[in-house]
């Protein structure tokens, strides 16, 4: 594991440990984290069990829990339930809980389930002022777990869960898991930020390298097309896409199949029915300097296909209604075929990257024999599917070092970091707010990861006002646009043009910056970026923007709603400062110059409009 040794030397430490075999049903040890009781319940009869606490700074410490049985045996259930008092905390920050972050009662708390490729292990409290209350995040990203978090009406206290090997698991001889607890007063997006370089840290879960193009706007065909997917379309999609600074095309479900009928019945066997001269495509859309990208649902075999009867008896389980089986990558044979059919792709058409979709399927189901016989290497699902992927992608980065992997939500917990460097919000056509929420979820929680946001598209009778706040949602994320370029309205056109082009100028503030989303409890109805010496907010409702003067040289205020007036609170001495207000489509209304005086300040600025102040030294 890659903890700093310099914050191992610059920190104190505290060591507790608690050591035993626990023979009674429903022992309980307790212990203190982070100033808090924390009672570690469980059945663990036959299992030696240990509790070492590191204190890293003064609210900041982590637990360390290891069991241990003489000659294996399966682990049972057990849980971490500790409580606190809901003074200041307004609500609850998980990767699961997207529009709803309020607190649920103890009777129906609110829930994360965490694995391999659904969601993240880590809950924050957080207070009315956006601050950290308490975090707490979980080293284990490979097997369940279960975290909980409500209120108790009889003595309003928030009361938490933990709990493990909720599942049945393999036997194990050995096990050991981390569990950090975060008290200090700061940014709750912060505190996020922090959780994910903590998982980086751990050798099992290092960050893929992202390349440059995966931080650069993407053409997909996906909400455009759907399955009815074709060349030359696609082509003439990709030059006017390129025109606008789009750097690469995801060419979605559809291109294997000449069904049209949904479902999965026809993949597996993954030959270009509909796209035959795929080779040739690939080389038209190099030959415009733009990078191609595949999609593929990576556990299924389906119904119809060849590949079910060389597959066969190597399922976990048939996706009813779908006509799909999901494979099972605890047979080598089946991890051969998998990677087999990405690495022939990326050589035989030259690909540069590849949507992969579905892997969360990859899961032990109720009739799921846990064990490592009959043919499989591998008693774990989870275990197998990260080797799986593990080894898929440093097969694919020995043929490209550049190769392009995304994953969607939910596939975005720490493990899956390492198998991919794109991350994109889930499905939500033409909900702008919604986007702009899974987009910052994401965003807090995935480091250098390429966060990029479900695909935009629109009814083309909108006005281009309201068209254009698809884009001004998902400014703090890689745009991923998805309607017909050819087709849309001349307005609509220039407004992504010119969207597209101040995003790029401004990414590094964008993508790279502080980024802050403000009161988590009601969505996010401000965000803000920062780096260097500019600052640019995005306003999505009508709330005072405060600013400080003196702290940025140039500040941009995006208005992301249908009002124009925009009320900014200055704070700090009083400063002028050259202004510029344009419209969606980038014409200039006004400009001018402006003294922002300590108070609040009203200017009117086109709905999905922006202005840019400038100081004056």
């Amino acid at each position: 594991m890659k903890i700093s040794r310099n914050i191992m030397l610059q920190t104190s430490m505290l060591l507790l440990l608690i050591c035993g075999k626990l023979s009674a049903q429903n022992a309980t040890k307790t212990f203190e984290l982070a100033g808090e009781k924390v009672q570690l319940m469980g059945d663990l009869t036959g299992f030696d069990s240990k509790i070492e606490v590191e204190k890293l700074s003064e609210g900041l410490e982590i637990a360390t829990i290891s069991l241990a049985h003489e000659t294996g045996a399966p682990p049972p259930e057990f849980t971490l339930n500790w409580r606190l008092p809901s003074s200041d905390i307004a609500g609850h920050w998980a990767t699961g809980s997207f529009n709803d972050k309020t607190i649920g009662p103890s009777w129906g708390p609110s829930r994360t389930k965490s694995m391999l490729a659904k969601q993240a292990p880590v809950i924050v409290l957080f207070g009315h002022d956006d601050t950290n209350r308490l975090n707490f995040a979980v080293s284990e990203a490979l097997n369940t777990v279960i975290l909980d978090t409500g209120i108790k009406e009889e003595d309003g206290m928030v009361y938490n869960t933990i709990t493990f090997f909720s599942e049945k698991s393999r036997a194990i001889k050995n096990y050991e898991v981390k569990v950090r607890f975060d008290k200090r007063p700061q940014p709750y997006s912060k505190a996020l930020n922090e959780v994910a370089d903590w998982w980086a840290s751990f050798d099992l879960y290092t960050p893929a390298p992202v390349p440059e193009v995966a931080r650069l706007p993407v053409y997909s065909s996906w909400y455009s097309y759907h399955q009815n997917v074709a060349m030359k379309e696609l082509l003439n999609e990709c030059k006017l896409a390129k025109k606008m600074g789009f750097e690469s095309i995801i060419v979605d479900d559809g291109w294997q199949t000449l069904d049209s009928n949904r479902g999965y019945a026809f993949t597996g066997d993954w030959q270009p029915e509909r796209i035959p001269e795929m080779k040739e495509f690939v080389q038209a859309v190099h030959d415009l300097d733009m990078k191609f990208i595949l999609w593929y649902a990576v556990p299924f075999v389906g119904e119809n296909s060849k590949a079910y009867e060389k597959m066969k008896g190597k399922f976990l389980k048939y996706w009813d209604g779908q006509g799909t089986y999901v494979l099972d990558p605890r047979y080598p044979e089946v991890r051969e075929f998998i990677i087999k059919t990405y690495v022939d792709a990326t050589k035989e058409w030259n690909l540069d990257g590849f949507k992969l979709d579905f892997i969360g399927r990859f899961t032990a189901y109720g009739d799921t024999e846990l064990t490592q016989e009959n043919g499989r290497d591998h008693a774990s699902v989870n275990e197998a599917t990260d080797v799986l992927m593990t080894d898929l992608m440093k097969s694919l980065q020995a043929i490209k070092p550049d190769i392009m992997i995304e994953f969607r939500q939910p596939y975005i917990g720490p493990a899956m970091r390492k198998y991919g460097n794109m991350f994109r919000a889930t499905d939500c056509p033409n909900l702008s707010s919604v986007n702009r929420i899974r987009t910052s979820d994401l965003r807090m929680l995935s480091g250098n990861t390429a966060v990029h946001s479900d695909m935009l598209m629109w009814h083309y009778d909108e006005p281009v006002e309201v068209a254009a706040l698809q884009m001004l949602n998902v400014m703090y994320s890689v745009p991923q646009i998805s309607v017909r370029l050819e087709d849309i309205p001349q307005d609509h056109f220039k407004m992504i043009r010119f969207y597209t082009d101040y995003w790029l100028k401004n990414r590094k503030v964008l993508l790279d910056g502080d980024f802050h989303p403000t009161s988590p409890l009601t969505n996010y109805p401000i965000l803000e970026g920062s780096k260097d010496d500019k600052k640019i907010i995005a306003v999505y409702n009508d709330l005072n923007i405060k600013i400080q003067t003196g702290e940025f040289e140039q500040i941009d205020i995006l208005n992301a709603k249908r009002t124009n007036q925009l009320v900014i609170l200055s704070e700090g001495e009083t400063k002028k400062y050259d202004y510029l207000i344009q419209n969606c489509l980038g014409e200039e209304v006004d400009k001018g110059t402006l003294e922002l005086t300590a108070g609040a300040h009203l200017v009117n600025v086109p709905p999905s409009g922006l202005i840019s102040f400038t100081a004056i030294n």
